[in-house]
């Protein structure tokens, strides 16, 4: 079937932040403690965007010590503490590329005004709420190491809308709110994912070379440096040989 693979995005988003460790167990952090008290539990099985939040940071390695502790930070957080809610900005990059942004800020004008200064300085451009946004789609994205006819007839069993092969396995996709129950049943199944975690796919791609590829990988690495981004997605399509 066909599909945007995400393989090489998620790949590439673990081995920065392996070099900017501490940053972003702080931004899995705080979008744990937003979950938290946004849904009025601690507890994942009753609360789906903390389910999201500890799926997210777990695909990145934050070590369970960290991700109990925030829960029980936030549970138990005082009236007054920081409130983050969820923003997202929407621009373009270099190559005509799409780019979409989330964000939890307790600061919006701070927060606008830090994204429109990388926009500006790195070649790009921010858009207005709804200019990028319906090139994209949520989707939950499923990551399994076996790609064998076993494996899809088991995804599909388990209410999988679509499916691609790659190098490293089979990339599943599902409705957001049907992620974890295929996950589960593949699981059952004897199929254990590598990751598995709500994302924004886009509907169409733009090809990026030349000198665009390196201004897009230094616009998107900046705005991922800033303190209150938590996800940046673009619609690029990058040269297989990219990552070298």
């Amino acid at each position: 079937m066909a599909g945007h693979s995400k393989w090489a995005q998620i790949k590439r988003k673990k081995g920065a932040n392996d070099k900017k460790r501490s940053a972003m167990y702080s931004k899995h952090i705080r979008a744990i403690q937003a979950a938290v008290r946004s849904g009025g539990s601690g507890d994942p099985a009753g609360n789906l965007s903390l389910k999201n939040a500890i799926a997210a940071a777990k695909a990145d390695t934050v070590p369970a010590d960290n991700i109990e502790n925030a829960i029980k930070r936030a549970v138990g957080a005082a009236e007054g503490a920081a409130e983050y809610k969820e923003v997202t900005y929407e621009g373009y990059g270099p190559g005509g590329t799409a780019i979409f942004i989330e964000t939890l800020t307790d600061n919006v004008n701070r927060t606008v005004a830090d994204i429109r200064a990388v926009f500006n300085k790195r070649g790009g451009s921010l858009g207005t709420s709804g200019s990028v946004a319906w090139q994209f789609e949520k989707k939950g994205v499923i990551l399994l190491p076996d790609a064998s006819e076993a494996a899809q007839e088991a995804a599909i069993e388990h209410g999988a809308e679509d499916m691609q092969e790659s190098e490293d396995g089979l990339e599943i996709s599902t409705a957001p709110n049907d992620l974890y129950a295929v996950q589960d049943g593949l699981a059952a199944a004897g199929f254990r994912a590598e990751s598995g975690q709500i994302t924004m796919i886009p509907t169409n791609t733009v090809a990026v070379s030349g000198d665009d590829v390196r201004k897009l990988m230094t616009l998107i690495d900046s705005l991922e440096d800033l303190d209150d981004v938590q996800n940046v997605y673009s619609n690029a399509e990058l040269p297989e040989d990219v990552e070298a």
